[in-house]
């Protein structure tokens, strides 16, 4: 659909349906000759895409009506890239979490959890949880004097149920941007739309839809996040009264204020990245100026779990985008998380006659801490040692046919500095405490944190102003280089070290991988083992989604056996080989001594062999991955080389 593109006509989108509609018999056959019959059919179905609410409340109007003029263009004037694909910020939209946050099952399953074991407290809960995934229904009610906006009134609000949609940002209440949380978002109640260009067009927009586009110098800053990316609750016991504590759930915004992006990457800039320097139109219309930059409006996060259980869920949830829609939001999510997130640095440490010791370093590329957001969240890490054979010698961090990581404690997986033990595992996570010192899930009951490990941002530091809602917390303290380096704090890493038992005659393979869950299997216990409509309902799509944790990255390296110098033989290499590692499989092969190649993958199956090789000559290994070379020279002697291709 997006590579659909046709003349560069300047006529406004909403005008289209009545010019083909009077089209003459001469100009609609020659555009019938321009398109084919399914492109106008495509196009057809696209013009009259009502699915997204086009009615109004007393603040907000609904996404179906921004999308008259910011969805997607059939002419293919507006909203497209440099390459004519279409960037639309609707369309871009309506596939995210953000764009879902009414339906989300989960989020309804969750909140329902909470007001079964505190039925008594339904309102309050209910209002709050309402206030940042269904603003637009939630503030409208307040303004019209309603107590409160619970759960029921949402059902029934289309607009409510619209979720972060298009005025639920660029409605915010400019001068109080960063300064309310929880929810307590502030918005303007005469219809306006803040933006970032100095000069928007007035006219056509206020007269389509009634608000009046206006300039904010403050548009695109990270403080447009912080009312509901700062979540503090109120603790309650297990009788349902309030201790006086608060609890931190989520200080995204707080953790991005101390680091060292928040003076030169917003949080837009990472979720809302710009196209560089290529203008993009925002409507078709010759009065219109292209914008630059422009905002795509993808709002990735690392949600691909729940992505995936939307997609396949988008019937019965009754949601807005196609299942390709949501593949694109998906395809960037992992983009995201692999690309933008991580760093790691393996080596080995030492070797003894029965024990590797290796360190594997974890670099947090993120503005906040990883993982971040809601408290399910963790990372954790597969360490994996193999002999050359592919026999397993140790792995930590393996998971089951559930996608629970295997060995970890029953109540949860302390911070290690060391590991030498496959019951042992790195997961970085939030541990949420009750006011018995119990790990619970329960949000209301949340009065502590037992563990808080996630790796902080690069420059995150204890004496900042906003370290008491970012804590780190339990034995992570303890260990002198978490977010440190050279003493000196804020480096936003991790090292640890693991002390694996091998044989001092073996060579081997080790490989380690951090892997992302948004909804482990432990966090669904407590929910899981109650029943209300809501946790039903999510439980059956849940256990038929796809659950598998995402890669987020990974490192190898293979590690010859030490060799005693009197042991070591002189000219022993005898063939030269680049580039290592390769890039694409390709490899230069330089030796003027007569031999033989064989080509095994890791696990030591033989994948090539050449014979009577000398000279210059290239060798194009099969696929991605470490393999050994084995060259054998004619007068005995044996070279094993070990490549990556990348």
């Amino acid at each position: 659909m997006k590579n659909y593109r046709t003349l560069l006509v300047c006529i406004p989108l909403f005008t289209l349906p009545f010019l083909l509609s009077t089209l003459t018999v001469e100009k609609a056959e020659e555009i019938k000759r321009f398109h084919t019959e399914q492109e106008m059919a495509m196009f057809a179905t696209m013009v009259m895409d009502t699915s997204l609410p086009i009615s109004y409340n007393a603040i907000f109007a609904g996404s179906g009506v921004c999308q008259k003029c910011h969805g997607f263009d059939t002419l293919g004037v507006a909203s497209v890239d440099a390459s004519g694909n279409d960037v639309n910020v609707v369309d871009d939209w309506r596939a995210t979490m953000m764009g879902n946050s009414a339906r989300d099952p989960f989020w309804r399953a969750k909140v329902s959890h909470e007001v079964l074991l505190y039925p008594q407290h339904k309102n309050e809960i209910e209002d709050k949880c309402t206030s940042c995934h269904a603003p637009m229904g939630h503030f409208n009610a307040k303004h019209l004097g309603a107590a409160h906006y619970l759960m029921a009134d949402l059902m029934s609000d289309e607009l409510g149920q619209d979720g972060v949609s298009c005025l639920g940002c660029h409605m915010q209440n400019q001068e109080s941007l960063g300064l309310h949380f929880s929810g307590e978002v502030k918005y303007d109640t005469f219809k306006v739309a803040y933006g970032p260009y100095p000069t928007p067009l007035v006219s056509p927009m206020l007269t389509e839809t009634g608000y009046k586009p206006k300039f904010s110098t403050r548009s695109g800053e990270g403080a447009q996040c912080a009312g509901c990316h700062t979540l503090i609750t109120e603790t309650l016991d297990f009788e349902g009264n309030f201790t006086g504590n608060k609890f931190v759930e989520q200080a995204t915004y707080h953790e991005w204020l101390n680091s060292a992006f928040n003076d030169s990457i917003s949080c837009q800039g990472c979720h809302m990245p710009s196209l560089d320097k290529f203008p993009v139109y925002l409507v078709t219309g010759a009065q219109t100026e292209p914008r630059n930059p422009f905002y795509l409006h993808e709002f990735v996060g690392g949600n691909v779990t729940m992505l995936k259980l939307l997609r396949d869920n988008i019937e019965s949830l009754g949601l807005k985008a196609s299942p390709g829609q949501f593949d694109d939001v998906i395809a960037k999510t992992v983009n995201m998380l692999q690309n933008r997130t991580l760093e790691l640095n393996l080596k080995l440490e030492s070797r003894e006659s029965d024990t590797a010791r290796f360190s594997l370093k974890l670099t947090n590329r993120a503005g906040h801490k990883f993982p971040s957001g809601y408290p399910a969240r963790r990372a954790f890490i597969e360490f994996l040692v193999q002999n050359e054979a592919g026999d397993t010698l140790f792995i930590s961090g393996k998971t089951d046919e559930n996608f629970e990581v295997t060995g970890h404690n029953l109540t949860y997986e302390p911070h290690y500095q060391i590991i030498n033990s496959e019951e042992q595992v790195q997961i970085y996570e939030l541990v949420l405490g009750d006011v018995n010192g119990n790990v619970t899930t329960a949000l209301v009951r949340a009065d502590h944190a037992l563990k808080d490990n996630r790796l902080p941002p690069l420059g995150f530091t204890k004496n900042h102003a906003t370290y008491d809602t970012t804590l780190i917390a339990g034995a992570a303290l303890l260990d002198e280089d978490f977010n440190r380096e050279n003493g000196m704090e804020g480096s936003g890493s991790d090292q640890i070290f693991y002390h694996v038992p091998v044989s001092s005659s073996e060579a081997v393979f080790v490989s380690a991988k951090v892997f992302y869950q948004s909804t482990p299997p432990k966090w669904m216990q407590e929910m899981f083992a109650e029943s209300t409509p809501e946790i039903d309902a999510f439980r059956t799509m849940f256990d038929a989604a796809d659950r598998t944790p995402v890669l987020v990255r990974e490192t190898s390296d293979y590690f010859a056996p030490p060799v005693a110098a009197k042991e070591r033989k002189p000219f022993q290499n005898f063939v030269q080989l680049y580039p290592t590692p390769s890039s694409d499989g390709l490899i230069f092969v330089k030796s003027s001594l007569l031999h033989d190649v064989k080509i095994f993958s890791l696990n030591g199956q033989l994948l090539n062999s050449l014979s009577s090789k000398s000279g210059n000559y290239e060798l194009r290994l099969p696929q991605k991955g470490l393999f050994l070379i084995k060259f054998e020279g004619k007068n005995g002697r044996v070279q094993v080389e070990k490549v990556v291709v990348q």
